[in-house]
């Protein structure tokens, strides 16, 4: 079966696709994430998940065995690369900067719907396949003293639209519409179509340990 690398540094990618009973490796792949100019949402999530893969595939000394023509075609290195933006009236909601631009964030999600759009990319280095999928989330007033408590916490630091659904800020979810697991960071049933038209099968190991791959 070809082999998987997850190319991103999220604990909950790397959790979700545990979840799923699929072996992975973890490589690195650090890219540019500035959106382009009158680039939208969810043409900026599939560049930035497209690019991941690539990147990660390229950080890959040996991306495919070299020993034999039929080992390149049947355990062709496969990576994985998703990146998942939080979007209001149209603007993308990155990780919050600093203190105060955390609590801005919340205050404008604050008694609001918004949209997650997590996109999904993987390459084996002779194609590449990607989707996009889009959650709406409706989140109860916010007061700016639950603001300030929520950035104590740590949790919104390094969260994109500065807040976790699956942790603390769970408690200011309403409503949501669409893939939960996607607005966490992986939208589960598309990935795993995805991996199954790379040969990759879910459910193979319920308890995987992800190994972090050496890097150049």
């Amino acid at each position: 079966m070809n082999p998987l690398y997850l190319a991103s540094g999220s604990p909950r990618r790397r959790e979700l696709l545990t979840q799923i009973g699929v072996p992975f490796s973890v490589v690195s792949a650090p890219i540019d994430e500035t959106p382009l100019p009158n680039e939208g949402a969810p043409a900026y999530v599939e560049r930035l998940a497209r690019a991941k893969a690539a990147a990660g595939l390229a950080s890959l000394e040996h991306p495919v065995p070299a020993n034999s023509h039929t080992a390149v075609l049947e355990n062709r290195a496969v990576v994985l690369g998703a990146d998942t933006a939080v979007v209001l009236d149209g603007r993308i909601l990155g990780k919050p900067q600093n203190r105060e631009d955390a609590l801005a964030m919340l205050a404008d999600l604050s008694g609001r719907e918004h949209q997650v759009l997590t996109a999904v990319a993987l390459s084996d280095g002779q194609r590449v396949h990607s989707l996009c999928v889009t959650s709406k989330v409706r989140f109860r007033a916010i007061s700016g003293d639950e603001a300030q408590r929520y950035w104590a916490s740590g949790e919104p630091a390094d969260k994109a639209g500065g807040y976790a659904i699956q942790g603390l800020g769970a408690v200011f979810v309403t409503s949501l519409s669409g893939s939960y697991s996607a607005v966490v960071g992986l939208p589960l049933s598309e990935t795993a179509e995805l991996l199954g038209q790379f040969g990759i099968a879910c459910w193979q190991s319920p308890t995987h340990t992800p190994e972090v791959t050496n890097q150049r």
